[in-house]
């Protein structure tokens, strides 16, 4: 059962209880995502998150690194584009630790320009290490192309420049807008006794303050359909086309997730089975939606050998047109919910993927989906839903991303998209 409490200075807390573990996993979820920022601010989130890790009021880092490795919990932080969020998974006698180390990370930390100035050549071997993958640069050029112009054309690090440039009143500044207790949430599931948990949060968590809460901006996908290429030595062309898709909150999210999963979302997808089992053209290729508050999109990666390219490119138009005219067969479909209801039902075992659920709906939305209405909501799919879904995508002229040797030409041909 999900339980929900506001402690003393309104920071929501989101409880589910597993009693048959003897772990728990505990999230701090900020609304501090590479969306909300500004050009003048991009890869602030993400610098921000690495200093909370550098020190804080009572421990410098190797204490924080330290403290977690002694109770052998895992203690970490990941950086979207809609939140941070700061967790750890821990048995369930050193709960009362690692909220300890979680709360002196996200309400104390400090920033100190020494540390700031290490941090900042830190992520920018990070930024040469995306600049080093041609798969994270292709999807990275492919927001630019779906977003441009608009927030979610930014990419989460930030760029060179702006790293280089930000100073420790940049990142304190950044800080106070975002981080209070009215834009978290304490998302926690596993093995432990709510009212101790409760005391615990309320003593550690309760003299943070602020009211401020972040509104996501107006983004929107594939206005204008853009070709972007970077030329780069690589022994792969590495393609992505990406469509205009549906917001998180829209009623379709169900059909979106089967036709997801039967178009390019598997082994026995048709992108996969056709390009890849039939033509022998690729050994990766997928597609994979992302939605955030009202906008989202549908993208479809490849990769290839750089003389394949072209003929991957239409093999996949082609399979969109044929999904268009071809339609979805009822066993297809079955095929499709079978996978996606057992997926859900394995993840559910899962007290991180448990806490991460909780985490993510409580801090997007004003309600959390309980695991039976995500599964009645899967049965419920019929192939007319999948069909209009696959109407409002594959009718669209995609935008494009190309990464690999002679990107630019092979963009510049007529005729691809």
């Amino acid at each position: 059962m999900i339980q929900t409490h506001t402690l003393s200075n309104g920071l929501r807390v989101m409880m589910e209880r597993m009693p048959h573990l003897r772990s728990v996993s505990i999230g701090v979820w900020v609304k501090a995502g590479s969306m909300l920022e500004t050009p003048s601010e991009n890869g602030l989130v993400h610098l921000l998150e690495h200093m909370a890790f550098k020190r804080t009021q009572n421990r410098n880092a190797r204490q924080l690194a330290e403290e977690m490795d002694a109770i052998g919990g895992h203690m970490n932080a990941a950086t979207s584009k809609l939140y941070t969020v700061y967790y750890a998974k821990v048995t369930d006698t050193d709960l009362p630790k690692a909220i300890d180390l979680l709360a002196d990370i996200t309400c104390r930390p400090t920033i100190e320009p020494e540390e700031l100035a290490k941090e900042k050549n830190v992520i920018l071997e990070e930024i040469a290490m995306v600049d080093d993958s041609p798969e994270d640069t292709v999807y990275d050029l492919l927001n630019d192309a779906l977003y441009r112009g608009q927030s979610l054309a930014m990419p989460i690090t930030g760029t060179r420049e702006h790293v280089i440039g930000y100073t420790q009143d940049d990142v304190q500044a950044f800080r106070q807008k975002y981080y209070t207790p009215a834009n978290t949430v304490i998302a926690v599931a596993g093995h432990f006794k709510a009212e101790s948990l409760l005391d615990m949060l309320e003593q550690q968590f309760g003299a943070w303050q602020g009211n401020n809460e972040a509104d996501f901006p107006p983004n929107q996908a594939n206005v204008q359909p853009v070709q972007l290429a970077c030329d780069k030595r690589s022994e792969q062309t590495h393609i992505c086309l990406g469509y205009r898709g549906i917001p998180y909150e829209a009623p379709g999210k169900y059909a979106m997730m089967a036709l997801n999963t039967l178009f390019g979302g598997g082994v026995s997808s048709r992108l996969f089975q056709r390009v890849r089992e039939e033509k022998g053209l690729v050994y990766s290729i997928y597609s994979a939606p992302s939605s955030y508050p009202g906008c989202g999109d549908f993208a479809i990666c490849a990769a290839a050998a750089p003389g394949s390219a072209a003929r991957v490119i239409r093999e996949i138009l082609e399979e969109c047109s044929r999904l268009l005219r071809d339609g979805v067969s009822e066993q297809e479909l079955e095929q499709a919910k079978a996978q996606l209801r057992t997926g859900f039902v394995l993840s559910q075992e899962s007290a991180y993927a448990r806490m991460s659920s909780l985490g993510m709906q409580s801090l997007l939305r004003s309600k959390v989906t309980l695991p039976s209405q995500t599964l009645r909501g899967i049965t419920r799919v019929t192939p007319k839903a999948v069909m209009a879904m696959a109407q409002h995508i594959f009718t669209q002229q995609p935008s494009m991303a190309v990464v690999g040797r002679n990107a630019e030409k092979l963009v510049n041909k007529q005729g691809l998209v």
